[in-house]
């Protein structure tokens, strides 16, 4: 037998599978022929293992080398020869050969077949050759005609149906003898669902002399299993030496499972050239050549569209330049260009390519990657990442705040105490009184700047309630219409009916003043600054408030025009001391106290302006539905109260204050006990009785206030506690201090401050 086929990579790679089927069909492996496959230009593309041993040279000598190459210089001649007149006539020939080998004179039965197609290869010359130099050829003409299909089965079909011939090689191949199927109907053996396939070509062939056929079907062997077969049959039924139908069938099962291997490798490369995540184009130098379903899908235009079409037509304008250098240069590295869909809409992609070789030439495949959300999670990352670093900035400063706070607040305490019980004992429209006025001035504004601090630095001890914003505003109108001059005009658009709030009411003062005074130096002459609330909720889709949770919020917004900002200006907004005032003219940290103000009350703030179109503050704050409102106490100044008689114990660590709020408490005329440490505090309870009271600060080395007070408690129930601190509220709250049923008073602290608040807890006011 010829042997298993060898195959020239360059067939593999350019031919394709049409041009694998057909010269499968043409060539078989159960024959004793030689068989070889050129190329147009003489080139060995395919050889079986027959021929290999027949020149006596491996097949990688021969596949892809040319006649000059392999033989000698006659020989050489002779097969150009032929090839040439196979290539000019276009049709199969045969013909005989005769060789001088190492074994002396040859004879070849050869036969030509010429197959068309597309593509450089083609078309291709397809050879078979039988030695028949041992053959005696005799007169008989029916032995002379099977000759040219040794190594097939021959077959001669009655013209009744019947096999009246079959080739004793049918027992090699199928395992009969053929006096076992000579006689029988020629279907016989045919598979059942292949029988009346075959009848009806049989009676085709019957109708026209020497026309002729192929069909391929199952054929019984005497094991009991199916070979495929191909017979080729012409109808010879006139010719009295042979009466009937002449055929030679082969057994092309190995070709068929090729075949259908090569099917399924094809589908399962289909499907997963489909299933692929992106769009996969090959391209001739930009013309799309083929491309998967992926895509169709990205681009939006169908395969049909696709296929012929200039590929940088799916490349954004702005981008052609350089996807075209790419594949000039052969660049074969990731880059991200911006795409361009059917309906002109610009998307990001990533483009990948490689050059590969595709029919005789080198051409791209490409994957489209569409990364649209992509790159939007890579934003959302770059803003949280950048909400993350202001938030840790704000949280350094923030610590800094509350580091200095306590030390701070004790050192302005005393300054203040001090100026304020000097200031009793000074004369009216005295040069002393005056000096003693300044001192005070300045410490008040040295403890709004200490609030500001703790304010932004959401450290700020705070007391909130169920509040109505529009009542605490309405109350604050007055106040900031003096506060703004007469050049600007304040409107106010409450909303009726608006949900109530949980918030300490001094904060809402902040926020109204920060930001009004803000809009005011926004405005360079004449201009309009209002204030509206409404209610709003809102949900998860909202793609009106990308950046707030959902859920229910009371919305103060605060609009001018003012000169507006730039986009610079916005991003350092928040940030405390940053100012674009002139020099004395403000701090840094309005906005920045209003940003702390807002976010520890869990709310949120957004900003909108532009130059010369003024500025939009908008603060949600989380809305209290169906809760009762308790409006805070009237702003008028309350008496300084004094004593009834009670002694009250003061507990203070720090001495300058010790000494101050002593001195304070004994203008209020209270009997005083100082200790300047909880130990001494317990042995001073212990010598005096009754005691009505003790004030005590939170923080301090042997035990903390809250503990002390604990302690006192169980041993006198009917002690009151006002607790003082200068520490702010985040570490207040870690001792268990800050809660509506304790009483709590924020250094630095005025003596009326101080005379109202022991009153209050004296009589068990909140």
């Amino acid at each position: 037998m010829g042997g298993r086929l060898f195959f020239h990579t360059e067939f593999t790679e350019q031919a394709g599978e049409d041009a694998g089927r057909r010269v499968l069909d043409t060539f078989s492996e159960q024959t004793a022929e030689l068989q070889a496959v050129k190329s147009g230009k003489g080139i060995y593309l395919i050889v079986n293992e027959a021929f290999a041993r027949y020149i006596n040279l491996p097949p990688e000598d021969i596949l892809g080398r040319e006649d000059s190459q392999i033989f000698p210089e006659d020989l050489a001649r002779d097969n150009r020869e032929m090839d040439r007149r196979l290539l000019h006539s276009k049709k199969e020939m045969s013909w005989e050969g005769h060789r001088t080998t190492a074994q002396g004179k040859r004879i070849l039965q050869i036969r030509g077949i010429p197959l068309q197609g597309d593509g450089p290869l083609f078309p291709l010359l397809c050879y078979t050759a039988l030695d028949i130099s041992e053959i005696r050829i005799s007169g008989n003409s029916l032995y002379r005609k099977m000759l040219t299909y040794q190594g097939d089965v021959i077959v001669i079909i009655g013209e009744d149906n019947s096999n009246l011939f079959k080739s004793p090689n049918i027992k090699t191949q199928f395992g009969w003898d053929p006096e076992e199927v000579i006689g029988k109907p020629t279907w016989e053996n045919v598979h059942p669902g292949d029988r009346d396939r075959v009848i009806s070509f049989i009676e085709e062939l019957k109708r026209e002399p020497d026309s002729t056929g192929i069909i391929e079907c199952r054929y019984l062997c005497k094991d009991g299993s199916y070979k495929w077969i191909e017979f080729k049959g012409r109808n010879m039924i006139h010719d009295p030496e042979i009466g009937g139908i002449l055929g030679n069938y082969r057994d092309i099962t190995e070709r068929k499972r090729a075949l259908e291997s090569l099917r399924e490798s094809e589908t399962r490369f289909k499907a997963l050239h489909n299933a692929s995540f992106g769009g996969i184009t090959i391209h001739d130098k930009g013309i799309i050549l083929d491309c998967n379903k992926g895509l169709c899908d990205i681009s939006g235009y169908s395969m049909e569209e696709l296929v012929g079409m200039d590929g940088l037509l799916l490349i954004a304008e702005k981008s052609r330049d350089r996807v075209m250098s790419n594949i000039l240069s052969g660049y074969e590295k990731p880059y991200e260009v911006t795409g361009l869909r059917k309906n002109g809409e610009e998307y990001p992609i990533r483009l990948e390519a490689k050059n590969i070789p595709y029919r005789g030439k080198t051409v791209r495949v490409v994957e489209f990657r569409d990364i649209t959300e992509t790159k939007k999670a890579e934003e959302e990352k770059a803003q949280l990442q950048e909400q993350l670093l202001q938030a840790q900035k704000m949280e350094s400063i923030g610590r800094l705040a509350g580091g200095v706070a306590h030390d701070f607040n004790n050192m302005l305490g005393v300054i203040f105490g001090y100026s304020e019980l000097a200031l009793q004992l000074a004369e009216e429209k005295t040069p002393l009184h005056n000096y003693l006025t300044e001192i005070i001035d300045a410490a008040e504004r040295s403890m709004g700047i200490s609030n500001q601090l703790l304010a932004f630095a959401r450290r700020q001890t705070v007391k909130p309630s169920i509040l109505d914003l529009n009542g605490i505003i309405e109350n604050m109108l007055k106040m900031l219409i003096r506060l703004l001059g007469e050049d600007i005009h304040l409107e106010w658009n409450p909303s009726p009916d608006l949900w109530p709030v949980h918030m300490d009411p001094s904060q809402i003062n902040q926020i109204l003043t920060n930001l009004c005074v803000n809009a005011r130096d926004a405005i360079p002459d004449v201009g309009t600054i209002t204030i509206a609330t409404e209610n709003l909720t809102i949900s998860g889709a909202d793609q009106m408030h990308p950046d707030i949770p959902s859920g229910d919020f009371v919305r103060l917004t605060i609009g001018d025009t003012g000169e507006g900002m730039t986009g610079e200006i916005m991003e350092n907004l928040f940030e405390p001391f940053y100012t674009t005032k002139k020099l004395n003219k403000g701090t840094g940290l309005g906005l920045a106290t209003v940003y702390g103000i807002i976010k520890q009350n869990q709310g949120h703030i957004t900003v909108s302006s532009k130059p010369g179109e003024g500025s939009l503050f908008s603060i949600y704050l989380p809305a209290r539905r169906n809760e009762i409102v308790r409006m805070p106490g009237g702003g008028e100044k309350e008496e300084v109260p004094l004593s009834r008689g009670e002694t009250i114990l003061l507990v203070e660590d720090e001495p300058g204050l010790l000494a101050m709020t002593a001195n304070m408490l004994d203008q209020l005329q209270y009997r005083v006990l100082a200790a300047d440490s909880p130990r001494k505090a317990l042995d001073l309870l212990k010598e005096n009785s009754p005691v009505h009271m003790l004030i005590t600060d939170v923080i301090m080395p042997e035990m903390n206030g809250k503990v002390l007070s604990d302690l006192i408690t169980s041993l006198n129930p009917e002690i009151k506690v006002l607790y003082i601190s200068g520490y702010t509220a985040d570490v207040i709250d870690q001792h268990g201090v800050l809660s509506e049923q304790v009483h709590f008073l924020q250094k630095p602290f005025s003596r009326q401050q101080l005379a109202v608040k022991i009153r209050r807890t004296l009589s068990e006011e909140f």
